[in-house]
Protein backbone atom coordinates (compact mmCIF):
# COMPACT_ATOMS: atom_id res chain seq x y z
CA UNK A 1 0.00 0.00 0.00
CA UNK A 2 2.95 2.50 0.73
CA UNK A 3 4.31 1.76 -2.33
CA UNK A 4 1.32 2.32 -4.22
CA UNK A 5 0.91 5.48 -2.56
CA UNK A 6 4.16 6.90 -2.79
CA UNK A 7 3.70 6.60 -6.53
CA UNK A 8 0.57 8.13 -6.61
CA UNK A 9 2.04 11.67 -4.86
CA UNK A 10 4.56 11.44 -7.04
CA UNK A 11 2.48 11.40 -10.29
CA UNK A 12 0.35 14.41 -8.82
CA UNK A 13 3.32 16.46 -8.01
CA UNK A 14 4.75 16.18 -11.07
CA UNK A 15 1.18 17.26 -12.75
CA UNK A 16 1.43 20.32 -10.17
CA UNK A 17 4.83 21.68 -11.27
CA UNK A 18 3.69 21.25 -14.59
CA UNK A 19 0.28 23.44 -14.57
CA UNK A 20 2.74 26.00 -12.72
CA UNK A 21 5.18 25.60 -15.61
CA UNK A 22 2.90 26.28 -18.28
CA UNK A 23 1.04 29.30 -16.57
CA UNK A 24 4.54 31.22 -15.52
CA UNK A 25 5.53 30.72 -19.37
CA UNK A 26 1.78 31.62 -20.92
CA UNK A 27 1.94 35.30 -22.55
CA UNK A 28 -0.06 38.16 -20.91
CA UNK A 29 -2.73 39.22 -22.96
CA UNK A 30 -4.28 42.84 -21.85
CA UNK A 31 -7.41 43.87 -22.56
CA UNK A 32 -7.72 46.22 -25.39
CA UNK A 33 -9.23 48.99 -22.71
CA UNK A 34 -5.75 48.49 -20.79
CA UNK A 35 -3.77 49.69 -23.14
CA UNK A 36 -5.78 52.21 -24.14
CA UNK A 37 -6.11 53.31 -20.02
CA UNK A 38 -2.16 52.99 -20.27
CA UNK A 39 -1.51 55.36 -22.87
CA UNK A 40 -0.07 52.90 -25.68
CA UNK A 41 1.86 54.53 -27.90
CA UNK A 42 -0.50 55.17 -31.65
CA UNK A 43 2.91 54.14 -33.55
CA UNK A 44 2.93 50.70 -31.76
CA UNK A 45 -0.73 50.82 -32.69
CA UNK A 46 -0.06 51.44 -36.43
CA UNK A 47 2.80 49.06 -37.10
CA UNK A 48 0.84 46.27 -35.33
CA UNK A 49 -2.69 47.16 -37.85
CA UNK A 50 -0.24 47.13 -40.87
CA UNK A 51 1.66 44.37 -39.90
CA UNK A 52 -2.14 41.98 -40.24
CA UNK A 53 -3.07 43.81 -43.14
CA UNK A 54 0.49 42.48 -44.71
CA UNK A 55 -0.21 39.26 -43.30
CA UNK A 56 -3.74 39.28 -44.74
CA UNK A 57 -2.10 40.39 -48.37
CA UNK A 58 0.35 37.49 -48.37
CA UNK A 59 -2.65 34.96 -47.40
CA UNK A 60 -4.77 36.68 -50.20
CA UNK A 61 -1.78 36.52 -53.07
CA UNK A 62 -1.17 33.07 -51.50
CA UNK A 63 -4.30 31.49 -52.72
CA UNK A 64 -3.45 32.74 -55.98
CA UNK A 65 -0.82 30.46 -56.69
CA UNK A 66 -0.18 27.35 -58.75
CA UNK A 67 -0.10 26.40 -62.65
CA UNK A 68 -2.50 28.39 -64.60
CA UNK A 69 -3.42 27.24 -68.18
CA UNK A 70 -4.94 29.84 -70.32
CA UNK A 71 -5.69 28.83 -74.64
CA UNK A 72 -5.74 31.60 -77.03
CA UNK A 73 -6.45 32.14 -80.53
CA UNK A 74 -3.53 33.39 -82.90
CA UNK A 75 -4.92 35.00 -86.10
CA UNK A 76 -5.90 38.67 -87.42
CA UNK A 77 -4.56 40.37 -83.84
CA UNK A 78 -1.46 38.75 -83.60
CA UNK A 79 -0.12 37.60 -79.93
CA UNK A 80 2.12 40.93 -78.59
CA UNK A 81 -1.17 41.83 -76.35
CA UNK A 82 -1.67 38.53 -74.57
CA UNK A 83 2.03 38.53 -73.95
CA UNK A 84 2.47 42.08 -72.39
CA UNK A 85 -0.84 40.92 -70.29
CA UNK A 86 0.30 37.58 -69.30
CA UNK A 87 3.78 39.06 -68.35
CA UNK A 88 2.23 42.01 -66.57
CA UNK A 89 0.02 39.16 -64.50
CA UNK A 90 3.09 37.37 -63.70
CA UNK A 91 4.83 40.46 -62.11
CA UNK A 92 1.98 40.77 -60.21
CA UNK A 93 0.66 37.30 -59.17
CA UNK A 94 4.56 35.34 -59.17
CA UNK A 95 3.50 32.50 -57.09
CA UNK A 96 1.30 31.40 -60.42
CA UNK A 97 2.81 29.73 -63.30
CA UNK A 98 1.40 30.18 -66.47
CA UNK A 99 0.96 28.10 -69.38
CA UNK A 100 0.03 29.45 -72.47
CA UNK A 101 -1.69 27.33 -75.69
CA UNK A 102 -1.78 29.63 -78.51
CA UNK A 103 -1.51 29.44 -82.44
CA UNK A 104 -3.89 29.73 -85.36
CA UNK A 105 -4.72 25.91 -85.14
CA UNK A 106 -4.91 25.99 -81.00
CA UNK A 107 -8.79 25.30 -80.90
CA UNK A 108 -8.24 21.96 -83.07
CA UNK A 109 -4.88 21.05 -80.89
CA UNK A 110 -6.58 21.71 -77.96
CA UNK A 111 -10.18 19.87 -78.81
CA UNK A 112 -9.15 16.56 -77.67
CA UNK A 113 -8.32 17.66 -74.11
CA UNK A 114 -12.14 19.70 -73.78
CA UNK A 115 -13.95 16.71 -74.95
CA UNK A 116 -11.48 14.49 -72.68
CA UNK A 117 -12.95 17.12 -69.42
CA UNK A 118 -9.36 18.09 -69.14
CA UNK A 119 -9.36 21.32 -70.57
CA UNK A 120 -7.31 24.87 -69.78
CA UNK A 121 -8.47 26.93 -67.10
CA UNK A 122 -8.73 30.39 -69.10
CA UNK A 123 -10.37 30.12 -72.98
CA UNK A 124 -10.02 33.47 -75.56
CA UNK A 125 -13.04 32.35 -77.47
CA UNK A 126 -12.00 32.84 -81.43
CA UNK A 127 -11.04 31.74 -84.62
CA UNK A 128 -12.05 28.58 -86.45
CA UNK A 129 -12.98 25.75 -85.19
CA UNK A 130 -14.37 27.37 -81.83
CA UNK A 131 -18.19 28.12 -80.81
CA UNK A 132 -19.40 29.42 -77.69
CA UNK A 133 -22.40 28.27 -78.13
CA UNK A 134 -21.89 24.38 -78.35
CA UNK A 135 -19.44 25.22 -75.38
CA UNK A 136 -22.13 26.34 -73.46
CA UNK A 137 -24.71 23.47 -74.65
CA UNK A 138 -21.42 20.77 -73.77
CA UNK A 139 -21.38 22.11 -70.46
CA UNK A 140 -17.71 23.15 -70.80
CA UNK A 141 -17.71 26.61 -69.45
CA UNK A 142 -18.26 27.61 -66.03
CA UNK A 143 -21.52 29.80 -65.02
CA UNK A 144 -20.04 33.49 -64.41
CA UNK A 145 -23.84 34.93 -63.61
CA UNK A 146 -23.19 35.59 -59.74
CA UNK A 147 -19.18 36.13 -60.07
CA UNK A 148 -18.98 38.63 -62.75
CA UNK A 149 -21.34 41.18 -60.99
CA UNK A 150 -18.30 41.57 -58.41
CA UNK A 151 -16.00 42.59 -60.83
CA UNK A 152 -15.18 46.44 -61.51
CA UNK A 153 -12.94 48.47 -63.44
CA UNK A 154 -10.03 50.47 -62.22
CA UNK A 155 -12.29 53.95 -61.51
CA UNK A 156 -14.26 51.66 -59.33
CA UNK A 157 -17.62 50.99 -62.40
CA UNK A 158 -19.02 47.36 -62.21
CA UNK A 159 -17.92 45.78 -65.09
CA UNK A 160 -20.87 44.83 -66.69
CA UNK A 161 -22.12 48.56 -66.72
CA UNK A 162 -18.86 49.39 -68.91
CA UNK A 163 -19.19 47.58 -71.95
CA UNK A 164 -20.13 48.78 -75.49
CA UNK A 165 -22.19 45.60 -76.31
CA UNK A 166 -23.56 43.40 -73.51
CA UNK A 167 -22.42 39.66 -72.88
CA UNK A 168 -23.80 36.98 -74.80
CA UNK A 169 -26.72 35.35 -72.64
CA UNK A 170 -28.37 32.19 -72.47
CA UNK A 171 -31.34 32.16 -70.63
CA UNK A 172 -30.25 34.99 -68.37
CA UNK A 173 -26.81 33.14 -67.48
CA UNK A 174 -23.58 34.37 -68.42
CA UNK A 175 -20.85 31.87 -69.14
CA UNK A 176 -18.43 34.46 -71.18
CA UNK A 177 -17.35 37.95 -70.64
CA UNK A 178 -16.95 40.14 -74.29
CA UNK A 179 -13.26 41.27 -74.63
CA UNK A 180 -13.20 42.24 -77.98
CA UNK A 181 -15.69 44.43 -80.01
CA UNK A 182 -15.26 43.45 -83.27
CA UNK A 183 -17.68 44.14 -85.92
CA UNK A 184 -17.88 42.43 -89.29
CA UNK A 185 -17.88 44.62 -92.38
CA UNK A 186 -16.29 45.83 -95.94
CA UNK A 187 -13.42 46.80 -96.72
CA UNK A 188 -12.32 48.82 -99.61
CA UNK A 189 -9.23 50.76 -101.33
CA UNK A 190 -9.92 54.13 -100.44
CA UNK A 191 -7.35 55.53 -103.12
CA UNK A 192 -7.87 53.27 -105.78
CA UNK A 193 -11.63 54.29 -105.12
CA UNK A 194 -10.68 58.20 -105.29
CA UNK A 195 -8.49 57.81 -108.00
CA UNK A 196 -11.47 55.75 -110.28
CA UNK A 197 -14.11 57.63 -109.79
CA UNK A 198 -15.68 54.84 -107.55
CA UNK A 199 -18.36 55.60 -105.33
CA UNK A 200 -18.90 54.20 -101.97
CA UNK A 201 -21.97 52.59 -101.12
CA UNK A 202 -24.00 53.38 -98.12
CA UNK A 203 -27.14 50.93 -99.66
CA UNK A 204 -27.56 47.44 -101.12
CA UNK A 205 -28.80 49.82 -104.55
CA UNK A 206 -25.49 51.66 -104.86
CA UNK A 207 -23.52 48.30 -104.00
CA UNK A 208 -24.66 46.89 -106.93
CA UNK A 209 -24.08 50.02 -108.66
CA UNK A 210 -20.28 50.78 -108.02
CA UNK A 211 -19.78 46.69 -108.27
CA UNK A 212 -20.98 46.91 -112.14
CA UNK A 213 -18.97 49.94 -112.67
CA UNK A 214 -15.71 48.54 -111.44
CA UNK A 215 -16.42 45.09 -113.04
CA UNK A 216 -16.73 46.79 -116.47
CA UNK A 217 -14.17 49.42 -116.08
CA UNK A 218 -11.36 46.63 -114.61
CA UNK A 219 -12.46 43.99 -115.76
CA UNK A 220 -12.72 41.77 -112.52
CA UNK A 221 -15.14 40.18 -110.08
CA UNK A 222 -15.35 42.70 -107.91
CA UNK A 223 -16.20 41.40 -104.29
CA UNK A 224 -14.68 38.05 -102.91
CA UNK A 225 -14.72 36.05 -99.33
CA UNK A 226 -13.65 33.04 -98.41
CA UNK A 227 -15.35 29.42 -99.64
CA UNK A 228 -13.66 27.21 -97.25
CA UNK A 229 -15.02 29.54 -93.86
CA UNK A 230 -18.60 30.76 -95.30
CA UNK A 231 -19.38 31.96 -91.88
CA UNK A 232 -17.15 35.44 -93.18
CA UNK A 233 -19.99 35.90 -95.70
CA UNK A 234 -22.79 35.15 -93.19
CA UNK A 235 -21.75 37.09 -90.36
CA UNK A 236 -20.12 39.81 -92.02
CA UNK A 237 -23.08 40.17 -95.01
CA UNK A 238 -26.20 38.24 -93.90
CA UNK A 239 -26.44 39.16 -90.47
CA UNK A 240 -26.29 43.10 -91.24
CA UNK A 241 -29.15 42.39 -93.65
CA UNK A 242 -30.93 40.40 -91.30
CA UNK A 243 -30.74 42.75 -88.91
CA UNK A 244 -32.00 46.00 -91.55
CA UNK A 245 -34.65 44.21 -92.35
CA UNK A 246 -36.13 42.83 -89.25
CA UNK A 247 -33.95 44.11 -86.86
CA UNK A 248 -32.90 42.07 -83.24
CA UNK A 249 -36.07 39.52 -83.61
CA UNK A 250 -35.28 38.34 -86.99
CA UNK A 251 -31.54 38.56 -86.02
CA UNK A 252 -32.32 36.57 -82.94
CA UNK A 253 -34.95 33.87 -84.67
CA UNK A 254 -32.63 32.70 -87.62
CA UNK A 255 -29.50 32.72 -85.38
CA UNK A 256 -31.90 30.61 -82.79
CA UNK A 257 -32.96 28.46 -85.26
CA UNK A 258 -36.63 29.45 -84.91
CA UNK A 259 -39.56 28.15 -86.85
CA UNK A 260 -40.45 29.76 -89.59
CA UNK A 261 -37.31 32.14 -89.45
CA UNK A 262 -35.44 31.51 -92.18
CA UNK A 263 -38.38 31.04 -94.77
CA UNK A 264 -39.73 34.34 -93.93
CA UNK A 265 -40.31 37.40 -96.41
CA UNK A 266 -37.41 39.19 -95.18
CA UNK A 267 -34.81 35.96 -95.34
CA UNK A 268 -36.28 35.57 -98.86
CA UNK A 269 -35.77 39.09 -99.71
CA UNK A 270 -32.09 39.33 -98.56
CA UNK A 271 -30.98 35.56 -100.45
CA UNK A 272 -32.59 37.10 -103.45
CA UNK A 273 -30.20 39.79 -103.54
CA UNK A 274 -27.40 37.62 -102.86
CA UNK A 275 -28.48 35.72 -106.05
CA UNK A 276 -28.41 39.15 -107.59
CA UNK A 277 -25.07 39.86 -106.69
CA UNK A 278 -23.84 36.00 -107.93
CA UNK A 279 -26.33 36.26 -111.69
CA UNK A 280 -24.64 40.15 -112.28
CA UNK A 281 -20.80 38.20 -112.25
CA UNK A 282 -19.73 40.21 -109.26
CA UNK A 283 -18.82 37.83 -106.57
CA UNK A 284 -15.71 36.09 -107.24
CA UNK A 285 -16.11 32.80 -109.10
CA UNK A 286 -13.08 31.18 -107.70
CA UNK A 287 -14.00 31.85 -104.20
CA UNK A 288 -15.10 28.65 -102.70
CA UNK A 289 -11.81 27.32 -103.24
CA UNK A 290 -10.23 30.22 -101.30
CA UNK A 291 -9.17 30.27 -97.57
CA UNK A 292 -9.33 33.36 -95.70
CA UNK A 293 -5.76 34.66 -96.52
CA UNK A 294 -6.00 34.10 -99.96
CA UNK A 295 -9.32 35.69 -100.86
CA UNK A 296 -7.62 38.77 -98.19
CA UNK A 297 -4.86 39.00 -100.73
CA UNK A 298 -6.36 38.95 -103.90
CA UNK A 299 -7.97 41.82 -102.40
CA UNK A 300 -5.12 43.27 -101.91
CA UNK A 301 -3.74 42.81 -105.49
CA UNK A 302 -6.69 44.41 -106.38
CA UNK A 303 -8.15 41.20 -108.08
CA UNK A 304 -11.11 42.37 -105.98
CA UNK A 305 -12.55 45.67 -104.96
CA UNK A 306 -14.51 44.67 -101.81
CA UNK A 307 -14.09 42.16 -99.21
CA UNK A 308 -15.98 41.18 -95.72
CA UNK A 309 -13.83 40.88 -92.77
CA UNK A 310 -13.60 42.33 -89.28
CA UNK A 311 -11.30 44.88 -87.74
CA UNK A 312 -8.26 42.82 -87.51
CA UNK A 313 -7.73 42.77 -92.00
CA UNK A 314 -5.01 45.32 -91.66
CA UNK A 315 -3.17 44.04 -88.81
CA UNK A 316 -3.35 40.76 -90.23
CA UNK A 317 -2.40 41.89 -93.88
CA UNK A 318 0.25 44.35 -92.46
CA UNK A 319 3.39 42.43 -94.35
CA UNK A 320 1.57 41.80 -97.48
CA UNK A 321 -0.37 45.26 -97.92
CA UNK A 322 1.30 47.40 -100.89
CA UNK A 323 2.22 50.46 -99.81
CA UNK A 324 -0.19 52.85 -101.60
CA UNK A 325 -3.08 50.92 -100.37
CA UNK A 326 -5.67 53.22 -97.88
CA UNK A 327 -7.56 50.62 -96.37
CA UNK A 328 -11.18 51.94 -96.24
CA UNK A 329 -14.48 50.08 -93.91
CA UNK A 330 -17.77 50.55 -94.26
CA UNK A 331 -21.14 48.77 -92.62
CA UNK A 332 -21.94 46.16 -95.33
CA UNK A 333 -24.38 47.72 -97.51
CA UNK A 334 -27.19 45.21 -97.56
CA UNK A 335 -29.71 47.93 -96.17
CA UNK A 336 -32.40 49.42 -98.40
CA UNK A 337 -31.87 53.00 -99.77
CA UNK A 338 -32.51 55.89 -96.87
CA UNK A 339 -32.18 53.58 -94.21
CA UNK A 340 -29.47 53.87 -92.00
CA UNK A 341 -26.73 50.94 -92.37
CA UNK A 342 -26.24 48.12 -90.62
CA UNK A 343 -23.50 46.70 -87.69
CA UNK A 344 -23.73 43.81 -85.59
CA UNK A 345 -21.28 43.29 -82.92
CA UNK A 346 -18.95 40.22 -83.51
CA UNK A 347 -17.94 39.91 -79.74
CA UNK A 348 -14.80 37.86 -78.84
CA UNK A 349 -15.24 36.19 -75.53
CA UNK A 350 -12.97 35.32 -72.34
CA UNK A 351 -14.33 32.33 -70.50
CA UNK A 352 -13.49 30.30 -67.96
CA UNK A 353 -13.68 26.05 -67.99
CA UNK A 354 -16.25 24.73 -65.86
CA UNK A 355 -13.67 21.97 -65.02
CA UNK A 356 -10.65 24.17 -64.45
CA UNK A 357 -7.60 22.75 -62.05
CA UNK A 358 -7.40 26.73 -60.72
CA UNK A 359 -10.22 28.72 -60.83
CA UNK A 360 -9.16 31.13 -58.17
CA UNK A 361 -6.51 32.27 -60.65
CA UNK A 362 -8.75 32.07 -63.78
CA UNK A 363 -11.24 34.07 -62.08
CA UNK A 364 -7.84 36.76 -61.10
CA UNK A 365 -6.54 36.49 -64.73
CA UNK A 366 -10.32 37.56 -66.12
CA UNK A 367 -10.41 40.21 -63.41
CA UNK A 368 -7.31 41.56 -64.49
CA UNK A 369 -7.52 41.88 -68.00
CA UNK A 370 -10.88 44.36 -68.21
CA UNK A 371 -9.14 47.48 -67.40
CA UNK A 372 -9.02 50.68 -70.07
CA UNK A 373 -5.39 50.95 -69.88
CA UNK A 374 -5.22 47.16 -71.29
CA UNK A 375 -8.32 48.25 -73.37
CA UNK A 376 -6.07 51.14 -74.51
CA UNK A 377 -3.63 49.17 -75.76
CA UNK A 378 -5.44 46.40 -77.64
CA UNK A 379 -6.11 48.78 -80.18
CA UNK A 380 -2.40 49.43 -80.52
CA UNK A 381 -1.33 45.83 -81.12
CA UNK A 382 -4.21 45.07 -82.93
CA UNK A 383 -6.10 47.93 -84.53
CA UNK A 384 -9.67 47.02 -83.29
CA UNK A 385 -11.40 47.87 -79.95
CA UNK A 386 -11.60 46.11 -76.65
CA UNK A 387 -15.68 45.85 -75.84
CA UNK A 388 -15.00 48.71 -72.61
CA UNK A 389 -16.53 52.23 -72.89
CA UNK A 390 -15.22 55.19 -72.20
CA UNK A 391 -11.64 54.66 -73.80
CA UNK A 392 -10.64 57.58 -75.70
CA UNK A 393 -8.77 56.17 -78.77
CA UNK A 394 -8.61 59.30 -80.99
CA UNK A 395 -5.92 60.76 -78.55
CA UNK A 396 -3.99 57.62 -78.40
CA UNK A 397 -1.57 58.08 -81.70
CA UNK A 398 -0.28 54.63 -81.91
CA UNK A 399 -4.27 53.86 -82.99
CA UNK A 400 -4.34 53.51 -86.70
CA UNK A 401 -6.64 56.43 -88.47
CA UNK A 402 -9.14 53.47 -89.92
CA UNK A 403 -10.43 52.60 -86.79
CA UNK A 404 -10.67 55.96 -85.31
CA UNK A 405 -12.81 56.87 -88.49
CA UNK A 406 -14.95 53.81 -87.54
CA UNK A 407 -15.33 54.34 -84.40
CA UNK A 408 -16.46 57.71 -85.17
CA UNK A 409 -18.93 56.18 -87.83
CA UNK A 410 -20.59 53.63 -85.85
CA UNK A 411 -21.18 55.91 -83.09
CA UNK A 412 -22.88 58.35 -85.32
CA UNK A 413 -26.51 56.83 -85.46
CA UNK A 414 -27.69 58.75 -88.07
CA UNK A 415 -25.18 56.87 -89.85
CA UNK A 416 -25.58 53.33 -88.87
CA UNK A 417 -27.94 51.51 -86.57
CA UNK A 418 -26.40 48.68 -84.35
CA UNK A 419 -28.29 45.18 -83.95
CA UNK A 420 -27.24 42.94 -81.25
CA UNK A 421 -27.78 38.74 -81.34
CA UNK A 422 -28.08 36.88 -78.73
CA UNK A 423 -25.12 34.97 -79.09
CA UNK A 424 -22.90 33.19 -81.51
CA UNK A 425 -24.91 30.84 -83.63
CA UNK A 426 -24.35 27.25 -82.86
CA UNK A 427 -21.90 25.44 -84.74
CA UNK A 428 -25.05 22.40 -85.52
CA UNK A 429 -26.74 24.87 -86.82
CA UNK A 430 -24.23 27.52 -89.03
CA UNK A 431 -21.78 24.37 -90.44
CA UNK A 432 -25.50 23.05 -92.47
CA UNK A 433 -26.34 26.62 -93.46
CA UNK A 434 -22.87 27.53 -94.41
CA UNK A 435 -23.03 24.78 -97.11
CA UNK A 436 -25.77 25.79 -98.54
CA UNK A 437 -24.96 29.47 -98.77
CA UNK A 438 -21.64 28.30 -101.26
CA UNK A 439 -24.27 26.17 -102.81
CA UNK A 440 -26.60 29.79 -103.52
CA UNK A 441 -22.90 32.15 -104.08
CA UNK A 442 -21.71 29.48 -106.66
CA UNK A 443 -25.03 29.38 -108.62
CA UNK A 444 -26.25 25.77 -108.28
CA UNK A 445 -29.10 26.75 -105.77
CA UNK A 446 -31.87 29.73 -106.17
CA UNK A 447 -32.71 31.91 -103.02
CA UNK A 448 -35.90 29.50 -102.23
CA UNK A 449 -33.84 26.31 -102.50
CA UNK A 450 -31.66 27.93 -99.83
CA UNK A 451 -34.26 29.00 -97.25
CA UNK A 452 -35.58 25.38 -97.74
CA UNK A 453 -32.78 24.22 -97.03
CA UNK A 454 -31.67 26.46 -94.20
CA UNK A 455 -35.29 25.99 -91.83
CA UNK A 456 -34.87 22.06 -92.61
CA UNK A 457 -31.38 22.58 -90.98
CA UNK A 458 -32.86 24.74 -87.97
CA UNK A 459 -35.89 21.91 -87.76
CA UNK A 460 -32.98 19.32 -87.22
CA UNK A 461 -31.04 21.65 -84.96
CA UNK A 462 -34.37 22.47 -82.86
CA UNK A 463 -35.19 18.62 -82.29
CA UNK A 464 -31.56 17.90 -80.58
CA UNK A 465 -31.80 21.00 -78.34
Amino acid sequence: MSKYFSWKWVTVFAAILFLIFTVGCAPEEAPIEDNESEGGSEESDDETSQESESDDANSEEGEISGELEIQYFVGGYGDSWWKEVISDFEEEYPNVEIVEHAGPNINEEMRSRWVQGDPPDVVYIDGAGSSETQMVEDGQLMNLTEWAQEIELEDGSPLLDSFIAEPASYDGELYSLPLVFDTWGTWYDMAWFEEGGYEVPKDFDSFMSTMGDIKESEDIEPFVTTGQYPYYFLRGMLYPAFGAAGGNELLEDVITGAEGAWTSDEVLAVMQNVQKMQEEGYIDSGFGALNHTQSQMNFLLHDNAFIPVGFWLPNEMSGDTPEDFQYGFIPSPMNEAGEPMAIVPDLRPLAIAEEAENPEAAKAFVDFVFTKEYASLFSEHTGAIMNVEGVDLSANENVPQYLIEANEMINDPEQVQIYHKPHPMSADLETPISDALVSLMLGNMTAEEFVEEAENAAAEYRSEQ
